[in-house]
């Protein structure tokens, strides 16, 4: 009898469960049995297995093989176990020690020829494996570098079976044919998964600051440049109103370039959500810059928050993890959809349960929305110029729900641009380089005031802390609190009031809030006059 062991991974979201590979000979008719809660695409490993290493060289063992994956009650999917299960085969066939192979995990799918594949998913993995206190890893080698992100471990990376053969028995290594130059490699091709950036609305990561967006493009708009600088600095969501035109998805595409790029941790965090979701670009295996997202107004609630058929996936709030969800045209989606997001906006991440488990995703992002006042976005006080009927308006506007409105902290109402800003050939307003020196600064003082605590921006300070903590001047919070009394104001707008000036005395390097950092706030909050400039250069 032969018996030889290895390891795994099996993802449940973004969390990884090691799994042990276990691999029986017995005498008998010669059968494959494959055991341990595996789905449809682990079942099929059996024909993969069996052709990758009679392909590679090797000699399949005609005797009754049990392969088993331990633990059994977790559910197990994907073909990243073709590469454990095809090593503790030819462990327990002798071909390899089997002692060799004990606390090594693999991770790969294998091709009919023995070539090794990447798979979704690595980078969690590693982690997993990584934290269950393994320091041994193989996995395919154009994934490899993905891999190595994770200190402490050792990557192994492998091009086919055959490498790995020789490598754990020590014999001379062989090399693979180069692919002909100038064909994409068709290994990289399991690191994507078709169709899920359409979906979604991803664009590339980075892709605003390498198209050259940049703020000072956006002509005009004071108070919507000031809400962004607001936003970018606390971690704030911006609710952009105003008529077709006006700017509104230009200010939100140079978002994602104003906010601080992101630290080790939180690119660990971003990479591992993109790597499960096929997302990550080639050649870029850490996500060092926020994401940016912006599904089409179609998308349905599972597209926003995941979910699917079989095993849940990320959905649009997770993909914007530490970066921008934009929603354009926000009271076209439907109205399950957008009070999902209530939620995620709270906590900080989506839990999905689905009948093959509970999934957990993360999901903290900035969002922001932009709407059109009315049907045919040309409603106005100024001026009546819009033809919809009143109850039109009402039901169009009624669209976003006030619970949903409520967790926004800044409401701007983005102007029409005139003839005299275009035809303005003088300096513009700021670059995005220097409203992101800015906030950089005011995230640094809020994280020097808020260290030693569980938060980081001031959106995430939870309400209690705020007023038992971290108090405004004396007399600062009489405005706000009646706008309370009067009913403008709910508790919750009260207190993402005085988080929104607490980000906006770090921008002015005020040691607390004073009255005219509230009213300020107060004015972003509820979009009324408070007879305070909305440049931040003229509070200074």
């Amino acid at each position: 009898m032969g018996f030889a062991r290895t390891c795994s991974v099996a993802l449940v979201g973004v969390e990884g469960v090691v799994v042990e590979v276990q691999a029986d000979l017995e005498p008998g008719v010669a059968a494959f049995t494959l055991v341990g809660l595996p789905d449809k695409s682990l079942t099929e490993s059996r024909d993969r297995v069996r052709a990758a290493v009679v392909n590679s060289g090797g000699e399949w063992p005609q005797k009754k093989l049990t392969v088993g994956l331990s633990p059994a009650s977790v559910p197990k999917g994907g073909s990243g176990f073709d590469l454990a299960i095809a090593s503790a085969v030819l462990g327990a066939a002798e071909r390899i020690d089997p002692r060799v192979l004990a606390d090594i995990v693999m991770i790969g799918e294998l091709g009919l020829d023995g070539r090794v594949r990447p798979v979704r998913g690595i980078l969690p993995a590693v982690l997993a494996a990584a934290d269950a206190g393994y320091e041994q890893l193989v996995v395919p080698e154009c994934a490899a570098a993905e891999a190595a992100l994770v200190p402490g471990v050792s990557v192994l990376g492998v091009r086919s079976l055959r490498q790995l053969i020789a490598v754990l028995a020590d014999e001379p290594v062989p090399e693979e044919e180069p692919d002909e130059a100038g064909r994409p490699d068709p290994l990289l091709a399991g690191l994507r998964m078709p169709g899920t950036g359409a979906a979604t609305g991803m664009q590339g990561i980075g892709a605003q600051q390498d198209q050259g967006h940049d703020l000072a493009d956006v002509v005009g708009q004071c108070s919507a440049r000031t809400a962004v600088e607001v936003a970018a600095a606390g971690g704030h969501h911006l609710f952009l109103e105003g008529p077709p035109g006006a700017g509104k998805t230009m200010l939100a595409e140079r978002l994602p370039a104003v906010l601080p790029r992101l630290d080790r941790q939180e690119s660990l965090e971003v990479t591992a959500v993109h790597s499960v979701a096929g997302l990550l670009p080639p050649g870029k295996p850490l996500i060092d810059v926020p994401p940016y997202c912006a599904p089409h107004h179609s998308a349905t609630m599972q597209s926003l928050v995941g979910g699917g058929a079989g095993y849940a996936r990320p959905g649009a709030v997770s993909l914007a993890h530490r970066g921008v969800l934009f929603l354009d045209e926000t009271p076209e989606f439907g109205s399950h959809a957008l009070d999902a997001l209530r939620q995620p906006l709270e906590a900080g991440h989506v839990v999905i349960a689905r009948s093959a488990g509970v999934v957990r995703f993360p999901a903290r992002f900035l969002m922001v929305l932009a709407a059109n006042p009315c049907p045919c976005g040309r409603f106005s006080l100024r001026d009546s110029l819009c033809e919809c009927p009143p109850s039109v308006i009402r039901r169009y506007q009624a669209r976003l729900s006030g619970p949903l409105l409520d967790r926004v902290d800044l409401r701007v109402e983005v102007d029409p641009v005139s003839r005299a800003e275009l035809a303005h050939r003088g300096p513009g307003g700021e670059s995005t380089a220097t409203v992101a020196d800015r906030v950089r600064a005011a995230r640094e003082r809020a994280a020097a005031r808020l260290a030693g605590t569980p938060w980081r921006t001031n959106s995430e300070v939870p309400g209690r802390e705020l007023r038992n903590r971290w108090h405004a001047a004396a007399g600062a919070m009489d405005e706000a609190e009646r706008s309370l009394e009067r009913g403008t104001l709910t508790a919750r707008g009260l207190d993402r009031v005085l988080r929104v000036a607490w980000t906006v005395a770090d921008l002015l390097g005020h040691d607390r809030p004073g009255v005219t950092d509230v009213n300020l706030a107060l004015q972003l909050r509820t979009g009324v006059p408070r007879g305070v400039p909305m440049a931040l250069g003229a509070l200074t």
